[in-house]
């Protein structure tokens, strides 16, 4: 089972991979970073992907009608699009509050969406934190 580091590692060789972190969604910070950041800074980046990240986890429109994800947030992943990249944030479950998400962000020429999801679901369901 991977740490930190080398869930990072993993992450950057799938293809296209420009960067990866995870990020604790509550406070904004990296917990470990890889490649580069989109902004230049992997901080920054973590602070902005985290708002995405804490809004989707928090917002009860995202559940399913009926389900109760108890302490979890209501989605997997997220993704989103731009002119040059994809950015994929899978949530990790933990065994303690389950604040943390992978980043990957990923070039549109030559990045693999799909593998992309597969992989980091891999990864989170991996993933020893601790």
């Amino acid at each position: 089972m991977p740490g930190i580091d080398e869930c990072l590692i993993e992450a950057m060789a799938l293809p296209g991979a420009r960067g990866a972190s995870l990020v604790d969604w509550t406070s904004g910070l990296a917990l470990g970073t890889a490649g580069d950041s989109p902004v230049g800074d992997h901080e920054t980046t973590a602070a902005e992907t985290a708002e995405l990240a804490r809004a989707a986890a928090e917002f009860d429109s995202f559940a399913a009608a009926g389900e109760d994800p108890g302490d979890e947030p209501p989605v997997e992943d997220l993704i989103v699009t731009t002119r040059a990249g994809y950015h994929v944030l899978r949530f990790v479950e933990t065994s303690f509050d389950s604040s943390v998400f992978l980043h990957l962000w990923l070039d549109r020429d030559t990045g693999n969406l799909a593998l992309a999801r597969m992989r980091l679901r891999d990864l989170a369901e991996r993933l020893v934190l601790g």
